[in-house]
């Protein structure tokens, strides 16, 4: 059935809607949990690599650190891993649905754990192991993001999608803690313990899944529309004969119908390709859409932060100009936690654009004065202590001791400002911005450009900074406050406002307005009315029939 010619604008638009209850908080919320293991599996490398008993297992007894090209090895090829997880998730999500395969990706990442844990010496246990964790957490980390978009009330939405992203910082919270307090032993459970943890989390969120009905918008996809009704009675806490279902319902049905008239349908290949189509000048076609969301996550990832939360540990020993650099680091994180449930107000108060905006500016200016700080008084100015070890290394000191603490604070600001902004934010907008035909291989494939910039970030660090290699020391912060401005042109000229609309008028936003004036664009109609569906009345046989059948045809 076609969509008929827009009806005229209605006064009372989209007001039907079922009250936000705390079943359905608590639903939606557990989902965000997932965050934890992409967060902890992130952050425990950073101290891990620091420990001497690990140094001992893959360099050999004698060395004091990892080489530069062991260091980047061991840190990027998590990433590497969650890039083709990603990947292959997208296509999973619409064959077995999408709380199905973040459990399976649960339990791929609990196999990489394992092999892990079993590292005793050299680089193949642990390379290896984090390799196929990666790939669990490519599944996770993609398809969380797009099962919480689909099944969150859109009021709170964005709120609800933060708090995935507060998951993430409480991961590397717990990380840096579990790495402080292993850090003083002296043998391989200085490491194994913290690997062994990441069990919990696993089996946690698998569980908890279970238990957790589908998308409701996977289910009128494969054209099982008793399903998502079911499903969308549960997440509501309503009644399967509510309006408030009905009319959601009937949202998503329609939507669906008109995405799928716009869309060549068949093939895997051709399922592709749709994300691909349509011109880069005009906002809402799948082309710019796709270039939108996989550079939004590449421009997360040239803010710099994962230098902070990968590498902080071993660029500040480099340094000589810190005592305690686990207590740093567990600092940094303990912000980073702290300042993320901001978002969960303003996210929904000034809106994504605005938020975007705002941080990238916050970002930039602590970026650049980390960097001017440390050419002219900070980490760049050490001096040399006690006597000279067998492998030529020597203990130094900073020159000038306020200096390097100006350094933390701006760092510590900086880390403020990506928590409250870019950390959630980049995950919000990219699960808003696909239609509904190719939502799940559109966040794949942002979360996958996320996960290939994480991968060369980690690979080119460690010899920008190594002391052997491009020792850019502070100077690497300049590298990041240039990006960090190209953020926020880039949040200026492309981020769209998608505050308080849902999935479907996303979709309506972008196709009537440009990301500067969509700020102000208000929904005028429906899918549903364009369709002759009235709102919160009874779905048309013939309709729920038509969406059956054609969801049927994979």
């Amino acid at each position: 059935m076609a969509p008929s010619a827009a009806l005229a604008a209605t006064s009372d638009v989209g007001r039907i809607e079922a009250p936000v209850t705390w079943k359905a908080y608590l639903l939606c919320a557990f989902a965000s949990f997932g965050g934890i293991f992409f967060g902890y599996d992130s952050g425990y490398i950073n101290g891990v690599t620091g420990l001497q008993p690990f140094v001992n297992s893959v360099e050999g007894v004698g060395h004091k650190a990892l080489s530069a090209p062991h260091q980047s090895l061991i840190v990027s090829i998590l990433s590497c891993g969650t890039f083709f997880g990603a990947l292959i998730a997208g296509d999973l999500a619409d064959i077995i649905g999408r709380k199905w395969t973040i459990i399976a990706g649960c339990g791929i990442y609990i196999i990489g754990v394992i092999l892990q844990m079993a590292q005793s010496s050299g680089l193949g246990l642990i390379v290896s192991g984090r390799l196929v964790a990666g790939l669990g957490v490519g599944f996770e980390s993609a398809i969380v993001i797009l099962y919480m978009s689909e099944i969150c009330p859109r009021k709170v939405r964005g709120a609800l999608v933060a708090g995935y992203q507060f998951c993430i910082t409480i991961g590397i919270l717990l990380a840096s803690c579990v790495d402080y307090a292993t850090s003083t032993r002296l043998d391989s459970g200085s490491y194994r313990i913290p690997i062994a943890i990441q069990f919990l989390w696993g089996i946690i969120l698998a569980t908890g899944l279970f238990f957790l009905p589908d998308s409701p918008r996977f289910f009128v996809k494969r054209g099982r529309v008793e399903k998502a009704r079911t499903a969308l009675a549960k997440l509501r806490g309503q009644p399967h004969e509510s309006e408030y279902i009905e009319a959601e319902l009937a949202e998503i049905i329609a939507n669906e119908e008109y995405e799928r008239s716009l869309m060549p349908a068949g093939g895997w290949a051709n399922g592709w390709m749709n994300c691909f189509r349509g011109s880069i000048w005009k906002s809402n076609s799948n082309l710019r859409k796709t270039i939108l969301g996989t550079s939004l996550q590449m421009m997360q990832q040239w803010t710099g932060v994962n230098f902070i939360f990968y590498f902080s540990t071993p660029f500040l020993q480099s340094t000589g100009a810190i005592p305690n650099t686990f207590l740093i680091s567990l600092i940094f994180t303990l912000i980073n936690v702290c300042s993320t449930p901001i978002s969960f107000y303003t996210v929904e108060k000034l809106g994504r654009r605005t938020l975007l905006l705002w941080g990238a500016l916050g970002m930039l200016i602590c970026q650049f004065i980390v960097a001017i700080i440390g050419v002219t008084a900070g980490f760049n100015h050490v001096h040399p202590v006690g006597p000279v070890a067998a492998d030529g290394s020597q203990e130094t000191r900073a020159d000038n001791p306020s200096a390097v603490n100006a350094q933390i604070a701006f760092i510590s600001i900086f880390i403020f400002f990506f928590a409250g902004t870019w950390g959630p934010g980049a995950w919000i907008v990219i699960g808003e911005i696909f239609p509904l035909p190719i939502r799940s291989r559109g966040v794949a494939l942002s979360t996958a450009s996320n996960w290939l910039w994480n991968t060369i970030i980690a690979v080119i660090t460690p010899y920008m900074v190594d002391s052997n290699q491009g020792n850019l020391r502070s100077s690497v912060f300049f590298v990041w406050g240039g990006l960090c401005t190209c953020a926020f042109v880039y949040a200026y000229f492309l981020i769209p406002e998608t505050k308080g609309l849902s999935l479907e008028q996303v979709d309506k936003m972008m196709e009537e307005t440009s990301p500067r004036t969509s700020a102000k664009w208000k929904p005028t109609t429906t899918f549903a009315s364009e369709m002759g569906i009235k709102e919160g009345g009874k779905l048309d046989p013939e309709l729920t029939n038509d969406a059956e059948r054609k969801g049927s045809i994979f």
